[in-house]
Parts: C-alpha cells; structure tokens; sequence
C-alpha cells in the first residue's frame, strides 16, 4: 500500500481516540501555527466522513464499562483477530482472570460508527486464544489474544487485513518516529466516541518503571513492549481503545505494517505514555496458532526432519 494512498485512507477515517487533534502528524504536513490553533478545539464529527479503517475491529464484551465494555483489534488475516487479551475479560486484574477462562466476544468489521455495530457488521467468532503467559507476573505482560472467526471474512474497501512485521519492519523502535492508532475509546467528556478516531502519536524511550502521575497499576515496561507519548496538543488514548493496532509505514519499502497492540490505555490526559505489546517477539505463537499447530507438532516435525537428515548421511 503506497503512503499516499495510506493517508487519504486516514484523512478519511474519523479522528481516533480522545480530542485527537485535526493536525494529523504521520501526513507531515506543514500547517501554519495560526491554522492549526483555529482547528484545535474542533473535531471531525459528523456524518461526512464515514470511510473506516479497514483492519480495525470492535471487540465487544458490553456497553457498559463495568461489564466489560467494548475496545479495539486488528483484523491480520481473512479469520483472524489480533487484540489485547485484556480485553476478553469484564475485571482486567490477575486476581480476576487468573485460571479463568475468556470470554467470546463479539467482533464487529468496517465500521467507523458505534451505531453501525449490529447483526449486518457482526461477525461469528468461533474460539479464542489467549496468550500462554497472559499476566504471568504482572497485570500487563504477554497481554494478547486471537480471535478465531467462523468463516473467513470477504475482503472489500472497508475490510481488509494489517500486515504483521517482517524483517525490516522496526519504526516502533525509533525514537520520535509517528504511527497511526485508532479506537472508539473515551473522550473528554468520559464516554466512548461514537465515531472512530485516529491519533499519530510519537514513539517515546520509557523502559523500566512507568514513571506515573496518579495511577498506581501502570506496567513494568520490558523488551517486549514500547511506547508512545501524547500528540503535538498532548491528545493520546483512554480508555476503550485497548487492543487497537499501532500502524506504522516503512518508508524503505512502503508498506503499512502492525507494529504493536494497545496494552496500558490509561494515559488519556493524566499519564504521559501509552503502552503496547510489541507483536514482532510473539510472530512465532501467532503463527503457530493461526495455522492450526497442536501442541505435539513441533517435536514431531523436528523429528521427522532429523530422520531425513540420518538417511542422508
């Protein structure tokens, strides 16, 4: 996908997450200080702009955030979702989800409207897999899931899948670089947008302990995670936008590709970072479970390998 067509998809796409800002960082284009000042307390609401981000899912648990509520995930392959395996559990603490099982979600495709959520945009969802080492020792590590779809979805303008890395793919890694997020999470007025919003959002060096303002749950942020600061206007993500893909575009190749998941949403106007899931360390269990791997066919192709090899010594 070519970066121009990239951002006319994005111009198009109702802006992300809480007060994101008009001024969209990633298209890189020079607006006046005066303009930009003129356009700041505006958002792109309305019914005009109605072209979705084509990979983001709604993976919805409730209406209500205390049952659980609704957030965000990338849709990487014809049946499957990518999302944060927060998301598949109403209470998000370890003392909550330890030795429970996730809950089935319903997923929702190509739309940018909360209300356009219904039977004609539901998709079946037939199984979920959380990661193995979800919550292992913290609230935040090893915080994804798959969501397996009954059927393999139609690709069309409004629905098609995100790349996941391949080698190369490492603008996540790059401080001040910018990647698009997009969700329907709170805005300033405490309530889910009812139209999907988008943020370009700088990647910012926060290894070690999330140095927090007021929230005491905030994750130890290790190798297998990175992070964002806020935008230009000090707009970033809250609440409900967990599980949304980070989209970055390799200039070297250009190409969009899924450089993490949304982890720690809680940064909205009180903490200063966003915090994600780097997915290139975990291609090895997407892949194993997409393509369907029980647990014994490692060791089984690995053996059957080493006896090809003997037969040709």
């Amino acid at each position: 996908m070519r970066w121009l067509s990239v951002a006319v998809l994005l111009l198009g796409t109702i802006t992300c997450l809480p007060d994101a800002s008009l001024a969209l960082d990633g298209v890189r284009e020079q607006v006046s200080a005066d303009r930009i000042l003129s356009l700041r307390s505006k958002r792109m609401v309305g019914g005009s702009l109605t072209t979705s981000v084509p990979w983001q899912a709604m993976v919805y648990l409730s209406e209500n955030i205390l049952d659980g509520g609704f957030a965000g995930g990338a849709l990487i392959a014809e049946q499957w979702v990518l999302t944060a395996g927060r998301n598949l559990f109403v209470r998000k603490s370890p003392n909550d989800t330890r030795g429970k099982e996730p809950l089935i979600p319903k997923v929702y495709l190509g739309i940018s409207k909360r209300t356009h959520a219904n039977a004609s945009t539901e998709v079946a969802v037939e199984k979920v897999f959380l990661h193995p080492g979800f919550q292992n020792t913290s609230e935040w590590d090893n915080d994804l899931a798959l969501i397996k779809l009954k059927t393999p979805v139609k690709y069309s303008e409004s629905i098609m899948p995100i790349p996941l890395p391949e080698i190369g793919d490492n603008e996540e890694e790059k401080e001040g670089e910018r990647g698009i997020v997009t969700g329907w999470g709170w805005g300033s007025l405490f309530t889910y947008a009812p139209i999907l919003k988008f943020l370009s959002l700088p990647v910012r060096s926060c290894k070690g302990n999330y140095e927090a303002k007021v929230l005491a749950s905030t994750p130890n942020v290790g190798d297998k995670q990175f992070c964002t600061g806020p935008s230009s206007y000090q707009k970033n993500v809250c609440f409900g936008d967990a599980g949304g893909a980070i989209a970055f575009l390799n200039t070297d190749t250009n190409t969009v590709y899924a450089a993490g998941i949304l982890s720690f949403d809680k940064a909205c106007s009180v903490e200063k970072h966003a915090v994600y899931t780097k997915i290139s360390p975990y291609l090895p269990w997407i892949h194993s479970v997409t393509r369907g791997d029980l647990q014994e066919f490692p060791a089984r192709r690995a053996s059957l390998i080493i006896r090809m090899y003997l037969q040709q010594q």
